[in-house]
Protein backbone atom coordinates (compact mmCIF):
# COMPACT_ATOMS: atom_id res chain seq x y z
CA UNK A 1 0.00 0.00 0.00
CA UNK A 2 1.38 3.63 -0.85
CA UNK A 3 2.01 5.78 2.08
CA UNK A 4 1.69 9.70 1.44
CA UNK A 5 5.26 10.27 1.97
CA UNK A 6 6.23 8.37 -1.00
CA UNK A 7 4.67 11.08 -2.88
CA UNK A 8 7.66 12.97 -1.68
CA UNK A 9 9.83 10.67 -3.05
CA UNK A 10 11.52 11.04 -6.63
CA UNK A 11 11.62 13.90 -8.55
CA UNK A 12 8.59 16.21 -10.18
CA UNK A 13 7.17 14.92 -13.15
CA UNK A 14 5.67 16.66 -16.22
CA UNK A 15 2.91 18.47 -14.59
CA UNK A 16 0.89 17.13 -17.80
CA UNK A 17 1.50 13.39 -16.44
CA UNK A 18 0.35 14.17 -13.38
CA UNK A 19 -3.15 16.06 -14.78
CA UNK A 20 -3.80 13.25 -16.64
CA UNK A 21 -3.24 10.78 -13.50
CA UNK A 22 -5.74 13.31 -11.64
CA UNK A 23 -8.19 13.58 -14.69
CA UNK A 24 -8.44 8.98 -14.26
CA UNK A 25 -8.57 9.64 -10.79
CA UNK A 26 -11.73 12.18 -10.82
CA UNK A 27 -12.86 9.55 -13.94
CA UNK A 28 -12.88 6.61 -11.54
CA UNK A 29 -14.59 8.47 -8.80
CA UNK A 30 -17.24 9.48 -11.04
CA UNK A 31 -17.38 6.04 -11.58
CA UNK A 32 -18.38 5.26 -8.31
CA UNK A 33 -20.63 8.11 -7.71
CA UNK A 34 -22.60 6.57 -10.40
CA UNK A 35 -22.55 3.01 -8.96
CA UNK A 36 -23.71 4.78 -5.35
CA UNK A 37 -26.46 6.46 -7.62
CA UNK A 38 -27.37 3.14 -9.00
CA UNK A 39 -27.55 1.70 -5.41
CA UNK A 40 -29.67 4.51 -4.22
CA UNK A 41 -32.49 4.33 -7.43
CA UNK A 42 -32.62 1.15 -6.81
CA UNK A 43 -33.60 0.83 -3.25
CA UNK A 44 -35.74 3.59 -4.07
CA UNK A 45 -37.65 2.29 -6.87
CA UNK A 46 -36.57 -1.18 -7.39
CA UNK A 47 -38.71 -3.36 -5.11
CA UNK A 48 -41.31 -2.95 -8.38
CA UNK A 49 -39.01 -4.39 -10.56
CA UNK A 50 -36.93 -7.68 -8.56
CA UNK A 51 -38.02 -9.18 -5.88
CA UNK A 52 -37.06 -8.63 -2.27
CA UNK A 53 -34.07 -10.84 -1.50
CA UNK A 54 -32.61 -10.26 -5.16
CA UNK A 55 -33.56 -6.44 -4.57
CA UNK A 56 -31.20 -6.27 -1.36
CA UNK A 57 -28.47 -8.04 -3.12
CA UNK A 58 -28.33 -5.84 -5.93
CA UNK A 59 -28.49 -2.71 -3.76
CA UNK A 60 -26.01 -3.79 -1.29
CA UNK A 61 -23.42 -5.32 -3.81
CA UNK A 62 -23.69 -2.02 -6.11
CA UNK A 63 -23.54 0.08 -3.09
CA UNK A 64 -19.94 -1.45 -2.04
CA UNK A 65 -18.99 -1.66 -5.68
CA UNK A 66 -19.43 1.90 -5.32
CA UNK A 67 -16.87 1.94 -2.15
CA UNK A 68 -14.25 -0.58 -3.61
CA UNK A 69 -13.83 1.45 -7.16
CA UNK A 70 -13.67 4.77 -5.03
CA UNK A 71 -11.35 3.46 -2.41
CA UNK A 72 -9.11 1.56 -5.28
CA UNK A 73 -9.19 4.71 -7.81
CA UNK A 74 -7.16 6.42 -4.28
CA UNK A 75 -4.82 3.80 -4.54
CA UNK A 76 -4.26 3.77 -7.97
CA UNK A 77 -3.51 7.45 -8.19
CA UNK A 78 -1.13 7.47 -5.56
CA UNK A 79 0.89 4.28 -6.86
CA UNK A 80 0.73 5.87 -10.68
CA UNK A 81 1.87 9.41 -9.02
CA UNK A 82 4.90 7.77 -6.99
CA UNK A 83 5.85 5.47 -10.14
CA UNK A 84 5.73 9.21 -12.41
CA UNK A 85 8.06 10.70 -9.53
CA UNK A 86 10.45 7.46 -9.56
CA UNK A 87 9.83 7.45 -13.31
CA UNK A 88 9.04 3.72 -13.07
CA UNK A 89 7.05 1.65 -15.26
CA UNK A 90 3.19 2.35 -14.44
CA UNK A 91 1.37 -0.28 -12.00
CA UNK A 92 -1.46 -2.70 -13.76
CA UNK A 93 -4.95 -0.92 -13.17
CA UNK A 94 -6.43 -3.31 -10.49
CA UNK A 95 -9.41 -1.17 -10.41
CA UNK A 96 -10.75 -2.28 -14.31
CA UNK A 97 -11.22 -5.68 -13.26
CA UNK A 98 -12.65 -5.34 -10.33
CA UNK A 99 -15.56 -2.82 -11.95
CA UNK A 100 -15.65 -5.49 -14.51
CA UNK A 101 -16.21 -8.88 -12.48
CA UNK A 102 -18.67 -6.37 -10.11
CA UNK A 103 -20.69 -5.16 -12.51
CA UNK A 104 -20.57 -8.99 -14.73
CA UNK A 105 -22.20 -9.72 -11.07
CA UNK A 106 -24.77 -7.25 -11.18
CA UNK A 107 -26.17 -7.50 -14.08
CA UNK A 108 -26.43 -11.54 -13.89
CA UNK A 109 -28.41 -11.22 -10.30
CA UNK A 110 -30.59 -8.59 -12.00
CA UNK A 111 -31.17 -10.81 -14.88
CA UNK A 112 -32.16 -14.09 -12.53
CA UNK A 113 -33.98 -11.59 -10.80
CA UNK A 114 -36.31 -10.58 -13.26
CA UNK A 115 -36.62 -13.91 -14.64
CA UNK A 116 -38.11 -14.93 -11.10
Amino acid sequence: MPRPRDLRSGTDPDPRFTLANERTFLAWIRTALGLLAAAAALEAFGDRVVPGPVHAALVVGLAVLAAVVGATSLVRWMRVEIALRRREPLPVPATTAVLAVGLTVAVVVFLVGLAA
